[in-house]
């Protein structure tokens, strides 16, 4: 940690920006890469630093998680999976950024548990973190047996917690995301299958993976909110060359206090965008086609009420103007 402080210190020095002129931001993560692999890149580039922003990385456990410290007025900006963007159509915040397409949620069973395929959950002990993607693959893989949470023995819990009790047998099933996935499968060898992935439900749905803000904050801090987004488009372009894969899987393991080959096997779980892509697509709507299929897919499984305008809550253009 006093390297790299040391390290942070003499990149801000170079280029004439020192920490104590620096706006400090308080940024949300979750200790995977696909949280990391943009913010953790910028940091270490010193992309933030160009922009003028001291980035100050505060882990949590899941989306639901960083919009409630978001509003508790501790987060600036924060990242946020899949499952919890059905807060940010109702409301709750506001999508300033795309940061992935992923593939990073599944379904693990135990071949012991008499578990191989979707029909055979029923009646089984399956654990699942309420509000966040774990439970929308959840309940997609039930969907596919015509199934629903009254069918199974659900326990809700955090997702540190399904490792343990996965790995125990505390449980017969879970659902997860990477690395958590990787770990259990690791544990638990061949008594371990992966049913499905977010991959595996493709023709209903897409997985993008978002960063966020509150619309206070965003009012007021428009300028700072474009600046961190300069910054993430610079990393962006610098992480999703696989040339720089284990780089940023070395800062991703540091960052999370892993080894670096789970990182590094994480480089699997999305798409990784380059800027362009990000600003083309906002430009054309295709990124307003994927988070219209991700919320197409909340009404129908009853986690969104009504059909609310994507531009509502995904601010295109900010991801357009950041590009300029």
């Amino acid at each position: 940690m006093k390297k790299f402080a040391a390290l942070l210190l003499a990149l801000v020095m170079v280029m004439g920006v020192s920490l104590a002129s620096a706006e400090s931001l308080s940024i949300a993560y979750m200790p995977n890469y696909a949280s990391l692999w943009s913010v953790v890149t910028g940091i270490n580039q010193g992309y933030f630093a160009e922009e003028g922003l001291d980035v100050q990385l505060v882990e949590f456990a899941d989306g639901p998680t960083i919009i409630a410290a978001m509003e508790s007025g501790s987060i600036d900006m924060g990242y946020i999976g899949p499952g919890a963007h059905k807060l940010c159509i109702n409301g709750r915040a506001k999508v300033f950024m795309l940061s992935q397409i992923g593939d990073a949620d599944a379904v693990l069973v135990r071949p012991s548990a008499g578990i191989s395929t979707y029909a055979d959950l029923k009646g089984k002990k399956v654990g699942y973190s309420s509000g966040t993607s774990s439970e929308m693959i959840l309940q997609y893989a039930l969907e596919e047996a015509g199934l629903t949470m009254n069918d199974i023995e659900a326990y809700e819990m955090e997702v540190s917690s399904l490792v343990t009790a996965m790995i125990s047998g505390s449980i017969d099933a879970c659902a997860a995301w990477s690395p958590n996935t990787g770990v259990i499968m690791a544990a638990l060898g061949d008594d371990c299958v992966k049913l499905c992935s977010n991959a595996t439900f493709a023709h209903k749905s897409v997985s993008p993976a978002s960063w966020i803000v509150l619309s206070g904050y965003m009012d007021n801090n428009r300028d700072t909110v474009l600046k961190f987004t300069r910054g993430l488009y610079k990393a962006m372009d610098f992480a999703s060359d696989p040339a720089n894969f284990e780089q940023v899987a070395q800062w991703v393991a540091a960052q999370c206090g892993t080894d670096f080959e789970s990182a590094l096997a994480q480089t699997g779980d999305a798409t990784w965008p380059n800027s362009q892509t990000i600003i083309t697509g906002a430009q054309d709507g295709t990124i307003e086609g994927y988070y219209k299929v991700q919320q197409d897919a909340f009404i129908a499984s009853g986690a969104v009420e009504k059909e609310v305008p994507v531009s509502d809550y995904v601010l295109f253009d900010v991801m357009v103007e950041a590009g300029k």
